[in-house]
């Protein structure tokens, strides 16, 4: 199966990462993919980028190398509420908006806490995509998580790195989720979260792991641009409008 973009990209402005925004894109197109989202770490991780950075992130071109950028971010939630560390000013100017648990942003909960979480943090209208929710630092619900995910129409990701070199024992969890999310066709995205730019559409243990869960073609968002397009789209996302517009001439 071929897969054309990356959702989930970090550059030195993350403050652990180690390649810059034009590097990540310059390796896209070597490897061929048509597109990839710059999602560094929102302002509370630690020696994450000013919140300045998201406001200003319209002066990053539409194309570089050949490959499309969708201006992002991963935002932190900071509370069972699901308050990010994004304001709705902001995240409304995003492309696309990934929100995650961190350790170092908030303390894990309980199974029901952090489900409450990452439930809230999906009732927030810029949200596209949670992150790794794999992670077994925040036990949760995953019958409940991924019901919700389809009913509120976001993405669930599955996520390379924590299958490999993060989030260590994430394994499990995620097969669970991906079947769960198989059983009741809810949509799921694969995200590299690289920290360096040979990293850039790995999805090798992603993949490995939706295949074996069998989630069908049609419910894996990275098979096609213009699928994830039409989604974000439907989320009035203003980056895409024009796309979709003539898709349809």
């Amino acid at each position: 199966m071929k897969y054309e973009f990356d959702t989930h990209t970090h550059t030195i402005v993350s403050g652990h990462a180690y390649s810059t925004l034009l590097e990540n894109a310059e390796y896209a197109s070597k490897i061929g993919l048509k597109m990839i989202a710059v999602t560094d770490h929102g302002p509370a991780m630690p020696g994450g980028p000013h919140i300045f950075y998201f406001g200003n992130l319209r002066v990053v071109p539409d194309n570089l190398f050949g490959v499309e950028i969708l201006r992002g971010v991963e935002a932190n939630i900071l509370d069972h509420d699901g308050k990010l560390d994004i304001p709705y000013g902001i995240l409304k100017k995003l492309d696309l908006v990934i929100a995650s648990l961190h350790d170092v942003c908030i303390k894990p909960g309980s199974v029901e806490e952090n489900t409450k979480a990452l439930i809230n943090a999906m009732d927030n209208e810029y949200v596209d995509i949670i992150g790794h929710a794999g992670n077994p630092a925040f036990p949760i619900d995953i019958d409940l998580f991924v019901e919700k995910a389809k009913e509120k129409d976001v993405l669930i990701e599955i996520n390379n790195s924590s299958l490999g070199t993060s989030r260590i024992g994430s394994y499990d969890n995620c097969y669970k989720i991906a079947k769960k999310a198989k059983e009741i066709g809810a949509k799921v995205v694969m995200g590299s979260d690289a920290h360096i730019c040979f990293d850039i559409g790995n999805f090798k243990l992603a993949a490995d792991l939706i295949e074996k869960a069998g989630i069908p073609e049609e419910n894996i968002m990275n098979t096609d641009v213009g699928k994830l397009k039409r989604y974000l789209s439907d989320k009035t996302k203003k980056v895409v409008t024009d796309f979709c517009r003539h898709q349809d001439d």
